[in-house]
C-alpha cells in the first residue's frame, strides 16, 4: 500500500492541476483508476494506452493537441525515456502511478508511486485511486476495477452492502464475482467498450463521468446505446473463442492461439485461469507480423516463466505480476517462444 504521505502528496499534485491529462491502461483497471481521479477532480481528460501496456512518443500527440498543465500515468509499467524527455523539455509536471514489480524510473523529477517498492505489494492502481480520491459514491468504479484485476478490496463488504442486486454471496475468489454476478457483467461491458473506435471510446468516458451509478450502465438510453450494442456484439466473438481455447487444454497447460481484427487475449486467459486454475495458460493474439500473448498461472510465477521463455528473442517484451503476464514478439520468433514454453513447463513438477 501507499503510505499516508504519499497519498497526500499525490492530492496536492492533483489540487494543482487546473488542466490535467491522464495516460492510463487499456484495461478495468486502469480505466478506473482515471474515472475515480477524474471524478474527484472534476476536470481533466483521459487517453487509454493500447498495445503492450508501453507508453511511447507516438503518444506525445495528445500532449500537444490538450496543452495540458499536468501529466498523470497510470497502471502502465513501462515509458519510454524519448517520451518523458520531451515532456521534461516542455517543463510539465509528471504523476506516475503503477504496481507493477518493476524498476523505479531514474529521472528523480518524476513523481513515481509504487506499493511495490514499499512492501512488496501490488494492490490495482485503482485500489490506490479510490484511497486518494476518499469518495465514497465512487466505490462501485473501484470495485469494478479491482475485481477485474483479480483483487479483492477491503472495502468489498461496503459495496456489498450498498449493492446486494449486483455482488454475489459466498465469494471464493475475485474472479468468482468477475464472473458470477451482475457486477461482473458491468465490468465486462466496460472493458469491452475499450476495444472500440477511439471516437466511442471519448463517448464512454464523458458517459462515466457523469455517471451516477452502476445501474446507469445497464439502462439503455441515449447515452448507453452505443456502449450495450458494442458490448453485445464483443461478447459474441468472445464466447466463441473461448469454447475453441476450451478444447486446447492438456495435463499442464492451455495453449491457444488465434487470429483476426479483434486482441480478446488478456481477456480470454484471466477467465481461462478461473476456470483452469491448476493449469497454465498462454493465449496468443496474431495480427499481422506481431504476436500479443497473455499467459497466467496461479500455482507457478509465471513472470519468472515468461521472461525464461522470452530471453533473447531480439523482438520480445514482456512482465507483469507473479501470476499474470503479457508478452509481445514478432511472428518469426513464436515458433521458438512455443518450443520455449513447452519445455519449461514439461519440467515443472
Amino acid at each position: 500500500m501507499l503510505t499516508p504521505q504519499q497519498i497526500n502528496e499525490i492530492r496536492e499534485h492533483l489540487k494543482k492541476a487546473q488542466n490535467p491529462l491522464f495516460f492510463f491502461d487499456n484495461d478495468n483497471d486502469g480505466l478506473c483508476s482515471f474515472l475515480l481521479l477524474q471524478r474527484f477532480l472534476k476536470t481533466g481528460k483521459g487517453v487509454a494506452v493500447k498495445g503492450a501496456h508501453n507508453l511511447n512518443l507516438n503518444y506525445y500527440r495528445k500532449i500537444e493537441e490538450l496543452k495540458p498543465d499536468y501529466i498523470f500515468i497510470l497502471d502502465i509499467p513501462t515509458v519510454k525515456q524519448e517520451f518523458l524527455d520531451k515532456i521534461k523539455q516542455n517543463n510539465l509536471p509528471v504523476v506516475w502511478i503503477d504496481h507493477h514489480n518493476v524498476d523505479k524510473p531514474k529521472d528523480k523529477e518524476i513523481s513515481y508511486y509504487n506499493p511495490y517498492h514499499n512492501n512488496k505489494t501490488n494492490e490495482p492502481v485503482c485500489y490506490l485511486c479510490y484511497k486518494i480520491a476518499n469518495q465514497k459514491k465512487d466505490i462501485w468504479i473501484a470495485t469494478i476495477g479491482c475485481i477485474s484485476d483479480c483483487y479483492m478490496p477491503d472495502f468489498y463488504p461496503e459495496f456489498e452492502k450498498q449493492y446486494p442486486e449486483l455482488s454475489k454471496k459466498n465469494i471464493k475468489s475475485p474472479f468468482d464475482v468477475l464472473y458470477n454476478s451482475e457486477l461482473g457483467e458491468i465490468a465486462k461491458i466496460l472493458d469491452f467498450s475499450l476495444k472500440d473506435r477511439t471516437t466511442n471510446v471519448v463517448n464512454m468516458l464523458r458517459f462515466m463521468m457523469k455517471a451516477k451509478g452502476p445501474k446507469d450502465i445497464l439502462e439503455e438510453n441515449f447515452n448507453t446505446r452505443r456502449l450495450l450494442k458494442h458490448a453485445k456484439e464483443i461478447d459474441l466473438r468472445y464466447k466463441k473463442l473461448i469454447r475453441k481455447a476450451r478444447k486446447c487444454v492438456d495435463k499442464k497447460m492451455l495453449y491457444f492461439e488465434y487470429g483476426g481484427d479483434l486482441s480478446l487475449s488478456s481477456n480470454l486467459a484471466s477467465q481461462l485461469s478461473h476456470e483452469f486454475q491448476d493449469k497454465i495458460i498462454i493465449v496468443i493474439y496474431k495480427k499481422e507480423n506481431s504476436a500479443n500473448i497473455s499467459l497466467r498461472g496461479k500455482t507457478v510465477d509465471i513472470r519468472e516463466i515468461t521472461l525464461k521463455a522470452i530471453k533473447g528473442l531480439e523482438s520480445a517484451i514482456g512482465g507483469g505480476h507473479k501470476h499474470a503476464t503479457g508478452a509481445k514478439m514478432n511472428i518469426d520468433d513464436l515458433k521458438e517462444f512455443e518450443k520455449r514454453i513447452k519445455k519449461i513447463v514439461k519440467n515443472i513438477n
